[in-house]
């Protein structure tokens, strides 16, 4: 049989055996159903193809042209950043990417483009160009993008560890949301009006106290008039000299008495005056807190209606939380991501490996959550892989009562990448697959969104300036030095 394998050229391992085992080519489809919108997108490097799924499973399916050799896709867990209807690369000769959604802010993209049925691209998702178009209005900023080294699908699951919402929280969460945003508007309105008005007290004390440096300066000026009067009495010598001295001394003794009831009149005045604008002062920052305090809260009411993503590293032993704000980034590219909640967590045997697993919470099941589950790499099942982690209960009771449909746990070995920061949701990237379109992009770590300064280009058009203000962390996992991922310093809403 051996021999019979080699005549035929057909070695185990070899490229003819390769291509045999190659899946066929994907082709265009639409499930043939009604569907929702989509709530992730998964990219297999194998089969080339995406596929775009809602609550029910696949809607959209079509085939694509990923990284070549030395420019690979990166295999990880991504999410929507940015969408730009008409985009053209200024790292690529202009190339037009049209529909463009960014998954990484270093340049990795799906867009429409040429499929020449292989890998052809510099790293970004190539999706055919009517496909694209049909998807843009569709997809939205924080969407999940997967992308797989094989062909993978998800799968129904359930777990004791995946968040069971509260039906009381959720049923007030919207009305909650409302009544405090109204607060935070009323406390922010008697804010200004308590900034005004210690600012016009603190202009009448400015001008009272300069008054009384006036009426000082007068006082001291008369007493000196006063003095030099004295003198030249006593050195009359004429009785119509003494009479001039007698008459302007008692003129300046008028006005020294005079200045002198003006400045004590007017010290009196100013004790209550500047009583009253200490407590105007005090007034307006006890508004201020206020406001700031309001704002918080009504931030927090309104990010508890948004789907909570959670990313838990065995790499560091830390749990990350973000939500979408929806606040559109300084430089107008993509929208910031609350990024305010960290906690360790406890894994066990930490040096055995999980895999990479997402766990997407797809619809309400009665009381309840829908699960899927994804896996893309190596290590435990996802069951497995939930059951050796703890996450710390006062952290459950942060996030658990408020998740909703599209929220998401993310179970890794990998730290999170350095392309993750504050506008973006998670970026992971699988360290044992070949990533060259990611690795050769300029990373965007030590970024501050400010179009403005010591800048440079991303590849897609979009201006950074290098002042991003964050902690680093590091931690190892399989081989070489791990990513480095910038913990943001962000305020937050817990």
């Amino acid at each position: 049989m051996a021999l019979a394998i080699v005549a035929a050229g057909v070695l185990p391992g070899s490229r003819a055996d390769a291509r045999q085992a190659r899946p066929a080519p994907a082709t265009e489809a639409t499930a043939p159903r009604a569907h929702g919108d989509p709530i992730m997108a998964i990219v297999s490097i194998k089969a080339q193809k995406v596929t775009f799924y809602d609550s029910e499973g696949w809607i959209w399916r079509a085939p694509v042209s990923t990284g070549v050799s030395g420019r690979e896709t990166p295999a990880g867990v991504f999410a929507v950043l940015e969408k730009d209807k008409d985009h053209h690369s200024t790292l690529y000769d202009d190339a037009w990417m049209p529909n463009m959604q960014r998954i990484t802010w270093n340049g990795v993209a799906l867009h429409g483009g040429p499929l020449p049925g292989y890998a052809a691209s510099h790293g970004c998702v190539r999706m055919p160009y009517g496909f694209a178009e049909k998807l843009f209005d569709r997809t939205f900023i924080g969407m999940r993008v997967i992308i797989a080294p094989g062909d993978v699908a998800p799968v129904d699951f359930s777990h004791p560890a995946l968040f069971v919402p509260s039906a009381d929280a959720l049923s007030g969460a919207p009305s909650r949301a409302t009544t405090l945003a109204r607060e935070a508007e009323d406390a922010a309105k008697l804010a200004d009006e308590a900034k005004a008005a210690a600012a016009a007290a603190e202009r009448d004390a400015k001008s009272l106290k300069a008054s009384l440096r006036k009426l000082e300066q007068a006082k001291a000026r008369s007493e000196a008039e006063l003095k030099s009067a004295d003198r030249k009495l006593a050195a009359a010598k004429t009785d119509q000299a003494k009479a001039q001295a007698e008459d302007a001394r008692q003129k300046a003794a008028t006005q020294t008495t005079e200045t002198a009831a003006q400045l004590e009149a007017a010290k009196s005045d100013s004790v209550a005056k500047l009583t009253a604008a200490a407590t105007t002062k005090d007034a307006a920052k006890a508004a201020a807190a206020k406001k700031t305090e309001t704002a918080k809260a009504a931030e927090e009411a309104k990010l508890a209606t948004e789907p909570v993503s959670v990313y838990i590293s065995r790499s560091t032993q830390m749990l990350y939380v973000r939500r979408n704000t929806h606040k559109p980034a300084r430089d107008g590219g993509g929208e910031v991501f609350d990024t305010s909640l960290e906690s360790p967590v406890t894994i066990r045997d930490p040096d055995r490996p999980l895999g990479t697993h997402v766990f997407t919470a797809v619809a309400q099941n009665g009381a309840g959550l829908r699960w899927t589950a994804v896996t893309i790499d190596d290590g435990d099942d996802a069951k497995d892989a939930l059951d050796r982690i703890t996450i710390p209960k006062d952290v459950l009771a942060r996030i658990a009562p408020t998740a909703v449909p599209r929220s998401s746990i993310i179970v890794s070995d990998e730290p999170l990448s350095s392309e993750t920061n504050y506008r973006t949701e998670f970026v992971a990237v699988l360290s044992n697959q070949p990533q060259g379109g990611f690795i050769t992009r300029k990373p965007t770590t030590n970024v501050d969104v400010v179009a403005s300064g010591d800048e440079y280009d991303d590849g897609f058009g979009n201006m950074f300036q290098r002042s991003w203000d964050g902690q680093p962390m590091t931690s190892s996992r399989r081989r070489g030095p791990p990513p480095t991922y910038y913990r943001p310093v962000q305020p937050g809403w817990w």
